[in-house]
């Protein structure tokens, strides 16, 4: 089985993420894929110090001005990294579509602004991203 992995970094960006989930399904569909194209997000929170710094200068302040940084504090605090991969399993015969998909997934739209990478069933670490895709749901 000719199997590859890619993995796009969205960051924080959710709605670009959930474009790309769109996408994928919507090919999926026209394509009748099935599950030789699947897909699995990965979400990990993201801790920064930049924000305790701001909640410690945003104490002494009055309560009118304490509520606008809250809200900051709120969005910074929800926010998670989020990253999509996808999991191409074809056949041996279908090696061109394979390629073809390969070529063509990181340069469409919602995937372009994406960090890409993509692993191969050859190289050293695919096993390890194919437990780690197994292991999410």
């Amino acid at each position: 089985m000719a199997q590859s992995i890619l993995i796009f970094d969205f960051g924080t960006n959710e709605e670009a993420a959930q474009q790309a989930r769109h996408k994928v399904e919507g090919w999926k569909q026209g394509f009748r894929l099935g599950n030789k194209m699947m897909l699995k997000f990965e979400r990990e929170d993201i801790a920064t110090e930049g924000d305790d710094k701001e909640e410690a200068s945003a104490k002494p302040m009055k309560k009118t001005a304490e509520k606008k940084p809250t809200a900051k504090d709120d969005n910074t605090e929800g926010a998670t990294r989020v990253r999509l991969l996808v999991r191409l399993d074809f056949s041996e015969h279908e090696k061109l579509s394979h390629q073809r998909w390969l070529d063509r997934i990181p340069t469409e739209e919602p995937f372009k602004s994406a960090r890409a990478e993509t692993v191969r069933s050859g190289d050293p670490e695919h096993p390890k991203v194919a437990e780690r895709f197994d292991s999410l749901d």
